[in-house]
């Protein structure tokens, strides 16, 4: 665990360092005269960023609603969450599925079973590695009829062919070979410390059969996967609006070719925190192949990424005061009279003042 942390903060330090690089080689003066000519109207991509993110999490309560008849994790509950979990992705120094872990945290405080929490987001992230895939070929597709590329295109999409049986082979591991019950027998015998302490926590075998069962609910997991789909052609229309602002527009083929190369690189390279120079450096690689400027395809990465700072950093904030919030009613609950709990001086007395503050004093 401690190399993978280190490892992240090497290549998340050399991403990094290629960004600043790309955008100053491309010259910061033009890269800025570009997004100052814009101005506030880039602001119009924090709400348009909703669109994408409400079609995923539709496509999330789809897979999640056998499970939760009584709607504890409603859609506004579910949009939260996927707030927080894209911006744990994408601005933390974690792996891609940091967010996943979070979010299925999150789903077991609104009283969620944890395997049909965990089965959920594992099924919704199988079917968004599926429609990525299948976006990206479309994106593929689109610019090799479109641009003189054929070569270079012709081989991306050669590559991309022959990764195809890995998601099949994913898909099928996981839907009938038992992988967390493996999973976890694996982590009993070779883990040690808090690793074997999560290890143990995961009942493997209860997991399988969750996901076994929304598997078999296969209206649910195609509804699901047009969802996502769906979500990936809005969302590269950010780019679309972005170049439109900065005087640059391009036509709908090459905004879907280039949203798709960008966000397909990016999952791949998925050890380097918040995708750091891979973003960049694969938006100016494709921003070349469509005619496109290299100071605007640096602008354009450098206008992405500080959206999804703005739209992420609050997310995050939201979530830490929820974490504070339920940390002080939890330690309110062992302060109660008869608590096994030794270290809670104080701390009753505080609860109960609190609670005096908000209860309404009689007339």
């Amino acid at each position: 665990m401690r190399v993978m942390k280190r490892l992240g903060y090497v290549t998340g330090l050399l991403g990094l360092a290629f960004a600043i690089a790309l955008v100053v080689h491309d010259g910061w003066h033009a890269v800025y005269a570009a997004i100052d000519r814009a101005g506030w109207v880039l602001l119009w991509l924090l709400p348009f960023h909703f669109l994408p993110l409400a079609l995923d999490v539709f496509g999330w309560r789809v897979l999640l609603s056998p499970r939760d008849p009584r709607r504890r994790a409603a859609i506004p509950v579910l949009f939260w969450i996927a707030t927080v979990r894209e911006a744990v992705n994408r601005l933390l120094p974690v792996a891609s599925i940091g967010g996943e872990v979070v979010g299925v945290r999150l789903l077991k405080w609104r009283g969620i079973d944890g395997a049909a929490a965990t089965a959920s987001v594992i099924i919704e992230v199988l079917v968004t590695i599926v429609g990525q895939y299948l976006f990206t070929a479309l994106g593929l597709v689109l610019l090799i009829g479109s641009t003189a590329h054929t070569g270079v295109l012709g081989m991306a999409l050669a590559a991309l062919a022959l990764s195809l049986p890995v998601p099949v082979v994913l898909v099928v591991l996981v839907r009938h070979g038992g992988m967390f019950a493996r999973l976890q027998a694996l982590g009993r015998r070779w883990l040690t410390g808090r690793a074997a302490r999560v290890a143990e926590l995961m009942n493997g075998h209860q997991l399988d059969r969750e996901i076994r069962v929304l598997y078999a609910r296969h209206v649910r997991v195609f509804a699901a996967g047009g969802w996502q789909f769906g979500g990936f052609v809005v969302g590269s229309f950010e780019s679309w609006l972005i170049l439109r602002m900065l005087g640059h527009p391009i036509g709908v083929v090459d905004t879907i070719a280039l949203e798709a190369v960008t966000q397909t690189l990016r999952q791949m390279i998925f050890i380097v925190p918040a995708g750091l120079g891979v973003q960049e450096g694969s938006l100016v690689l494709m921003g070349s192949i469509i005619g496109l400027p290299a100071d605007l395809s640096v602008a354009l990465a450098l206008v992405k990424r500080m959206r999804e700072v703005v739209f992420g950093v609050p997310a995050l904030v939201s979530w830490q005061w929820a974490e504070m919030h339920r940390l002080r009613r939890q330690r309110c609950v062992d302060a109660r009279p008869g608590s096994s709990n030794p270290d809670t001086s104080g701390m009753e007395s505080r609860c109960r003042e609190a609670t005096d503050v908000q209860r309404p004093r009689n007339p």
